[in-house]
């Protein structure tokens, strides 16, 4: 009920609308086994009106007994209007049910979206995404059904066994005891039912996820299953997972036959001893024919809620499992500043001074790291693969923040400047470059939304793909289809370099941002470059040696530590790790020379 109360919030107008609009229905639905009982009892037969007073007056009005006896249409037609008037509060009933059940769903999933978006950088690198929008779509939508159907029919159950009940009492106290022998069988039946079927869904609904995690792997990495010709793997994969769930599935729709089969031979047996105990009190005088009759109306009203209370368990459980899930996403804690959250302006001079930093405890992946840019220079980044190269950056970017030593910015603690501003001044280029759905001019312009199309042509300029583009048969306007599928690494690339450089920052970051374009066009963009960063503190993380010679830094990282730091021409002088690449890259070009000449 508290996550009932926190996830209706702006909506309990419309759900305590739509459960007083159930309360009238259900407490119309019992006046009309009434009216039967009066009319076979008290108009066709010769029994005294035993009637609430105003009824009884109405009745009186219309011209008492004798008349409606001649005229028993008035009574059909008292049967109509009740009807009528029960739709008429059922239908409004489901109008503000589902209202507000739309208004919570969509509160839930701005609220989710939101949140997901401000979690700290490492939830993402443990997360599934499969299961991320599993979360985020069918958990969603199995809360939303039930808060737009089953609540109110919790309600509506509630009313009917308390009007039925009562009505009943008032009719025939030892029936009434013999209509409510089995409830309590069926009732603690259904509780048992319910605890099994919310752990059989919990089961499903993360098989589910699997499987979500699985298609969605296969049709982002779709490349890499045709060019190794992955498909019967993937086949199998996505089978055994697909028969997991419909076996987890099958489990939960044998619980449901199990409970319908032997609730409807309890509910058979509790209508057979009414029926039986209805006519034996008739025979003997205790109870009239239109008693027996509403009786057996009334003991179906109440049969019918009970029964369904299995279902509404089922969808109950169902329900919890999804809205646990979506709440374990929401109780993670946002990216939080644990700083002074400055806003200062960034001019791009940069100290790091004996910083150490690791993700697990004992396990360092930099340490002791020192070392100063000035702004306006350009600092390269070499090392081995795992040597602690994009962790570094990182730091910067305060995805993660560091254990032990500073890194100041300007002078200005990095830790107390807050982490979106210090990320609206840096920019950096990935590896592995991701693009929108969309046209290559709004993939450009998401770093600066209000830039003209020449600010954009310059960016595409100065990033080698300018010429690209307009080769293109639609140009700027082209479609580069889901993570621009439609385009070749290195034109993913150099679009990415283009997003970034659109924005004029005072820091960039390309980690390993050139390792899908040749080495002439990797000249090109280094050359734009540095005619740009002349007033920008630039990182290049890169192992290709031509790539960082010209850098006024080189930083060579091994194993987390700084293993040489200098220029070009002062780290080939000394040995070690940048002195070894050197030289194999140099003898890989003169062999490609050779080759060519021969040719």
């Amino acid at each position: 009920m508290k996550k009932f109360m926190e996830l209706t919030k702006g909506s309990k107008l419309l759900y305590v609308i739509a459960i007083l609009s159930i309360g009238v229905a259900s407490f119309v639905a019992m006046l009309e086994p009434m009216v039967i009982k009066v009319t076979i009892d008290s108009i066709i037969g010769n029994k005294p009106l035993s009637v609430p007073v105003p009824i009884e007056r109405l009745i009186n009005f219309i011209g008492g007994r004798e008349v409606l006896w001649k005229n028993l249409w008035i009574c059909s037609i008292a049967l109509v209007s009740l009807t009528c008037m029960r739709g008429i509060f059922l239908y409004l009933k489901g109008k503000f049910s589902a209202e507000a059940a739309e208004n919570m769903a969509r509160n839930i999933r701005v609220k989710l979206y939101n949140h997901i978006q401000n979690l700290p950088y490492e939830y993402y690198i443990n997360a599934e995404s499969g299961d991320l929008i599993q979360r985020c779509t069918s958990d969603l939508d199995t809360v939303r059904k039930f808060f737009a159907v089953e609540m109110v029919e919790i309600g509506r159950a509630f009313f009917i066994v308390i009007f039925a009940v009562l009505m009943m009492l008032s009719l025939n106290k030892k029936m009434t005891l013999i209509s409510m022998i089995v409830v309590p069988f069926i009732f603690i039946f259904a509780l048992m039912f319910f605890k099994s079927v919310r752990r059989n869904f919990k089961k499903a609904d993360e098989q589910e996820g699997v499987l979500t995690s699985i298609l969605r792997e296969n049709l982002t990495g779709v490349r890499v299953v045709k060019a190794f010709g992955r498909e019967s793997f993937e086949i199998q994969k996505y089978e055994r997972e697909n028969e997991k769930y419909r076996s987890s599935i099958f489990k939960i729709i044998k619980l449901l036959s199990s409970y319908w089969a032997i609730s409807d031979f309890l509910c058979m047996i509790q209508i057979g001893l009414v029926l039986m105990s209805g006519i034996y009190f008739t025979v003997k005088g205790e109870m009239s024919l239109g008693a027996l009759v509403v009786f057996n109306t009334y003991e179906g009203m109440l049969l019918w809620p009970v029964r369904q209370l299995g279902r509404i368990l089922s969808d109950m459980g169902k329900m919890t499992v999804s809205l646990n899930r979506i709440t374990e996403i929401l109780e993670i804690e946002k990216e939080k500043e644990n700083g002074k959250a400055l806003r200062p302006k960034i001019n791009g001079e940069i100290c790091f001074d004996h910083v150490s930093f690791e993700y697990e405890k004992g396990k360092s992946v930099l340490q002791d790291i020192s070392f100063k840019v000035n702004k306006g220079e350009t600092v390269a980044l070499v090392g081995s693969t795992g040597s602690g190269k994009s962790s570094l950056v990182h730091l910067l970017l305060r995805l993660y923040d560091y254990n032990k030593g500073s890194i100041k910015i300007d002078g200005i603690e990095l830790r107390d400047i807050n982490r979106k501003w210090i990320r609206n001044n840096i920019g950096i280029v990935l590896q592995e470059a991701f693009l929108y759905s969309r046209t290559i001019e709004e993939n450009i312009k998401i770093a600066k939304l209000d830039a003209d199309l020449s600010e954009v042509r310059t960016a595409a300029s100065m990033a080698a793909i300018h010429d690209v583009i307009t080769s293109f048969e639609k140009g700027y306007e082209t479609i580069v289809g889901e993570n621009g599928v439609n385009l070749s690494g290195g034109q993913r690339q150099r679009i990415s370099i283009a997003r970034t450089l659109i924005k004029n920052l005072p820091i960039l970051i390309f980690d390993d941002s050139l390792s899908a374009v040749d080495a002439e066009t990797d000249k090109v963009i280094r050359q734009h470059l540095n005619e740009k960063s002349k007033d920008v503190t630039t990182f290049i993380i890169s192992h290709r040696i031509s790539t960082v010679m010209e850098a006024d830094k080189i930083i060579v990282l091994n194993d987390g530590k700084i293993e040489a730091l200098g220029t070009h021409k002062e780290l080939i002088k000394k040995e070690g790790i940048y002195k070894r690449i050197w030289e194999i890259q140099n003898s890989l070009d003169d062999y490609d020379e050779k080759e060519a000449c021969n040719e």
